[in-house]
């Protein structure tokens, strides 16, 4: 999602950084909306920071039309990565399953996502779905931050500290905020998703795509 590779041709259509066009890029499936919005499903990024880059990329480009663009760009992204994974075709068949099936209840981004045109190759395809089910954990796991009552920004300081939350755009002084703050969320996610998925797909299923996924992994490490 942040890759130097999907980024850095954003400055050939007029974005001021790869930060601006990555906001507007994923935000876009929101549509043309005030920026609160992007900040509200965004979650864990300082809503002034949201607001800034969300403005500079629509200043080029309508939502919608940057998150074709940048969707296309993560498919190019993937199809360098995954086009010689053996079964990638039939990770994309189970993954496209638990995506379409999954609740979407207040989860705006994996709703956004997931109704975006898929491409027809299997290797651009499997890209677009891991990406959807990604922002299908990143949607569950802010709710389940609030939830637990850990704010947005001590949730980004209990995962990387006072470093991460500044690269987040949040500004100090900061709380200690210990690691193990956040695994009441952690487990929760874990739960919630672990629920979406078995309502999407069998066991057996689920089961193969986990193993299909580790293994994907294990291609694009040794690649």
């Amino acid at each position: 999602m942040l890759d130097p590779e999907v980024l850095g041709p954003c400055r050939e259509v007029g974005y001021p950084n790869g930060f601006a066009y990555y906001v507007t890029g994923r935000g876009g499936v929101l549509g043309d909306v005030d920026a609160d919005v992007v900040a509200s499903a965004f979650g864990f990024f300082e809503p002034g920071l949201v607001r800034k880059l969300w403005e500079q990329g629509t200043a080029v480009e309508s939502a919608r039309d940057a998150a074709r663009r940048y969707g296309a760009a993560c498919a190019a992204w993937g199809r360098t990565r995954y086009g010689s994974f053996p079964s990638i075709g039939r990770l994309a068949e189970l993954g496209h399953k638990v995506a379409m099936g999954a609740d979407s209840a207040g989860l705006s981004l994996f709703a956004g996502w997931r109704r975006e045109p898929l491409p027809a190759d299997d290797a651009g395809r499997a890209t677009m779905i891991l990406h959807v089910l990604r922002e299908l954990r990143g949607s569950v796991h802010l709710a389940c931050v609030v939830a637990t009552g850990l704010s947005p920004r001590d949730a980004v300081l209990a995962s990387g500290g006072a470093e991460q939350a500044s690269r987040f755009g949040w500004t100090g002084p900061f709380p200690e905020v210990a690691a193990a703050a956040k695994i009441p969320a952690e487990e929760l996610t874990d739960r919630v998703l672990a629920g979406l998925y078995s309502h999407a797909a069998s066991e057996v299923e689920v089961a193969e795509l986990a193993s299909l996924a580790a293994a994907l992994q294990v291609h694009v490490s040794g690649a």
